[in-house]
């Protein structure tokens, strides 16, 4: 096994060497770029380099993450070339592509990302800052996905065809239909201030006397926040692990060593969890990482939107709209560390859940 853990991390390097050189290469080729939405902005403000020919100092209103610029500009007068140039030397644009990409992987390698073109903040820093949000909702949506619908998937397999099967999995199929954001948007309606219920807060993660709050107090008024958007991110994501949960189970019910058991005279309790539940479970609780790591980063830009969270969702989002390149470039490398790491994790949950299981004899 360690053979193959190896293979497996040293395979890692490529693969997000080929996701940083693909992802690079098409952005080269995004209009809209982080000048040009420099100079739309100061164009569409109105206001343009006015002290330029009088010696003022271009470059230095036009830091990343210098905000706002300040009034030497007059949009009405037009942008001076040499203006331009400074601005795309400030960025590092005047370097061609290679030379960028080479010096931005190794600045990655000693764990340096840079900083927002736009906010006076590291993309590290940036990270951490959301990173709260996004935890919150990938880690519970996930574990009360997995607690719902691991005990509702053995039941329905048990009771496959019965009344309880064929109402349970009506209603599953409705929450699977109903969009997520429509969901979030009947729960702020009905529950938080819309036409109906004040109960839940409207937005944000914690209250504004949050640090006034005693252990519990906090506790409490965390999960007051959290309540709605893991309801709407969860309704619909238990759908999928219930039916393969049941499917599973009932695959294995079928086989010959469940029908062994049964003429031994074992208990159905012992059959199903003693025999059957490790061996029904192994895609089911092997795949608990990928499923985490899918909703932690991609599954509640939505959500997050929504409920006014700010979270990993919505900082790719607008990163990605900003052309803020140190933040996409910079997240696009941790996560994809992190889901590659993640990959590997997945594989010795396998060997976890079922020791039978050697990936280096099946590569053999």
């Amino acid at each position: 096994m360690g053979a193959y853990i190896l293979r497996r991390l040293l395979l890692v390097i490529p693969t997000l060497l080929g996701i940083m050189v693909v992802n690079f290469t098409l952005v080269q080729f995004v209009p809209g770029g982080p000048i040009e939405q420099i100079i739309a902005q100061i164009e569409g403000q109105g206001d343009v380099f006015a002290g330029f020919a009088g010696g003022g100092d271009a470059g230095a209103s036009a830091e990343p993450g210098g905000g706002v610029f300040d009034d030497k500009y007059v949009g009405a007068r037009g942008l001076p070339p040499e203006f331009i140039a400074e601005l795309e030397k400030e960025f590092g644009f005047d370097k061609p592509p290679l030379a960028r990409f080479l010096s931005m992987m190794g600045n990655y390698l000693t764990l340096d990302f840079g900083e927002s073109y736009f906010r006076s903040i590291s993309v590290i820093d940036l990270v951490l800052e959301k990173m709260p949000v996004s935890i919150s909702l990938g880690l519970w949506s996930t574990l009360i996905a997995y607690l719902v619908s691991i005990p509702l998937g053995i039941r329905k397999a048990v009771r496959d065809g019965s009344r309880f099967d064929t109402w349970t999995s009506g209603t599953i199929i409705v929450a699977y239909a109903i969009p997520g954001f429509l969901f979030a948007i009947l729960l702020l309606v009905l529950f938080a201030g819309g036409s109906y219920w004040q109960i839940f807060p409207l937005r944000g993660l914690t209250s504004d006397n949050w640090d006034s709050l005693s252990l519990l107090g906090k506790i409490a008024d965390y999960f007051w926040h959290i309540a709605l958007p893991i309801f709407a991110l969860t309704i619909s994501a238990f759908a999928t692990l219930t039916l393969l949960t049941k499917n599973s189970f009932l695959d294995e019910i079928k086989k010959q060593y469940v029908m062994t058991a049964r003429a031994k005279g074992l208990s159905e309790g012992r059959v199903l969890y003693g025999h059957v539940f490790r061996n029904a479970m192994l895609i089911v609780i092997a795949g608990f990482p990928a499923v985490f790591i899918g909703v932690f980063f991609g599954g509640s830009i939505i959500i997050e939107t929504i409920f006014s969270l700010d979270g990993l969702g919505r900082l790719g989002f607008e990163a990605a709209v900003a052309r803020d390149y140190p933040v996409i470039f910079g997240t696009l490398f941790i996560f994809g560390l992190m889901g590659l790491v993640v990959g590997i994790i997945s594989d010795l949950m396998y060997v976890l859940v079922d020791p039978r299981i050697d990936f280096e004899k099946r590569e053999g």
